[in-house]
């Protein structure tokens, strides 16, 4: 027993890495404004191209992992002083050549080019904490069903937290079927002998923690924005699965650790009341938070 028990947090922390080094791609391209289109090239240029549109696939592009191409001399013309001849790399363009290259402080050599590293912001932190919350979670459910639902919102939950930090935004494209998908997996869970939790109490506590974000955004927009409405519908559903005083130490947990954010945001940069902050890493966070503790109490 004691050894499936570790294996199963093992077999969680991988999937938590796999899928942590998958969500760098989708996070780089969705961290637009809202009225931008979805990124389709990487920082040099190159298309981002792959399974699933180019939505799925390795952090770092293609394009700019390309090996430098060795250069041939440069012929000498006739009464010029050697090294003075001018060469291009097959295939290549000079930096110089390329959108955007004297931003990126290119120096007009075609090897620095294609050297030149272009990445989707990738770190390894990400793969880090969601196979820690996803080890976590294995530790705290068990072989219970829910932990499968888990599991599997766990890195839409990351990369809604890294979008929201880069732009400050919760894209619908992943807020409301985040919701949708929460009440139907944990309706398939609840199927299933050994669960550990309410569906009845998970769609409750969705429309009871949404409710509560709408009344806080129409009291004051400029301090709660919509996107972190249609969040609290999926997080509620996932709380309101342990239970309503679970769902009350989530939602709690999330405003507190936003509240100790912006005070250390005022003591250590000097912010002001008028300072934005993403809010959705918090509520996920607290969201985490809740979910260990009432997987913990069943």
């Amino acid at each position: 027993m004691e050894y499936a028990y570790v294996t199963l947090i093992a077999a969680a922390a991988l999937w938590g890495a796999a899928a942590g080094v998958l969500v760098a791609r989708p996070a780089y391209r969705m961290s637009v404004e809202p009225e931008e289109t979805w990124r389709d090239a990487c920082p040099a240029g190159h298309p981002i191209t792959g399974p699933a549109q180019g939505w799925l696939g390795a952090a770092r592009c293609a394009g700019c992992a390309v090996p430098p191409v060795p250069v041939p001399p440069a012929p000498v013309a006739a009464g010029a002083a050697p090294g003075t001849g001018t060469h291009e790399v097959p295939g290549e363009r000079r930096t110089a050549d390329r959108p955007g290259a004297a931003e990126r402080g290119g120096t007009g050599d075609p090897v620095a080019a294609v050297r030149e590293p272009a990445t989707y912001r990738f770190s390894p932190v990400v793969p880090a904490a969601t196979a820690l919350a996803c080890a976590a979670l294995a530790a705290a459910v068990g072989p219970r069903p829910e932990l499968a639902v888990w599991l599997l919102l766990a890195p839409v939950a990351v990369l809604l937290a890294l979008v929201d930090r880069n732009v400050h935004r919760l894209p619908d494209r992943l807020t409301l079927p985040l919701a949708a998908a929460a009440a139907a997996l944990l309706g398939g869970a609840a199927l299933l002998p050994g669960a550990g939790g309410s569906w009845p109490a998970a769609l409750l506590g969705g429309l009871v923690l949404g409710a509560a974000y709408l009344v806080l955004f129409l009291v004051n927009p400029n301090g709660m924005g919509f996107g972190d409405v249609k969040l609290a519908l999926s997080l509620g559903v996932a709380l309101g699965w342990y239970g309503w005083e679970v769902l009350f130490v989530g939602a709690f947990a999330g405003f507190l650790l936003g509240a100790f954010y912006g005070l250390g945001l005022v003591l250590l940069r000097g912010a002001g009341r008028g300072t934005a902050i993403p809010f959705g890493p918090f509520m996920i966070s607290g969201t985490l938070i809740g979910l260990l503790l009432g997987a913990l109490s069943v």
